[in-house]
């Protein structure tokens, strides 16, 4: 069995954004030499996620809209307990509960086995510094 690591860094300039990083998973993929197995890609960080989802605008408008209804920016220690501590991220960290942590793609034939329209994003909620994601590819 293969096991191949690599670590991509990302420095998103909005406070909330996502990135279609299925690119950049298929050449990990590709450089690993596995035709049959599995790829982890996990955010590193407490306010980043990563999903699966359609490539659409108006989806990702619409997730940043939902998210905010949810769990809103808000950085006074008044809104979250999180933000008494002297940091203003809390909202950051909920939403990255809701968007999840990690997934894992099946590799079939050297590629991802991906169903109809599906994307690998990174999801940041607390952004403008870096923030680090593990690409983890083990199989055949």
């Amino acid at each position: 069995m293969k096991s191949h690591t690599e670590y991509l860094t990302f420095n998103l300039p909005a406070r909330m954004a996502f990135e279609n990083i299925t690119p950049k998973i298929e050449a990990i993929v590709r450089a690993s030499g596995v035709q049959e197995g599995l790829v982890l890609v996990n955010a590193m960080h407490i306010t980043a996620s990563v999903f699966i989802n359609d490539d659409e605008p108006g989806l990702h408008s619409d997730y940043k809209k939902w998210l905010e209804n949810l769990a809103p920016f808000d950085a006074s220690p008044q809104r979250y307990a999180h933000n008494r501590t002297g940091e203003d991220n809390a909202d950051a960290h909920m939403k990255r509960q809701i968007m999840g942590r990690e997934v894992v793609v099946a590799i079939t034939k050297g590629q991802l086995d991906f169903g109809p329209w599906e994307q690998i994003f990174y999801g940041e909620f607390d952004g403008r510094r870096d923030k680090r994601v593990l690409v983890k590819v083990i199989g055949e």
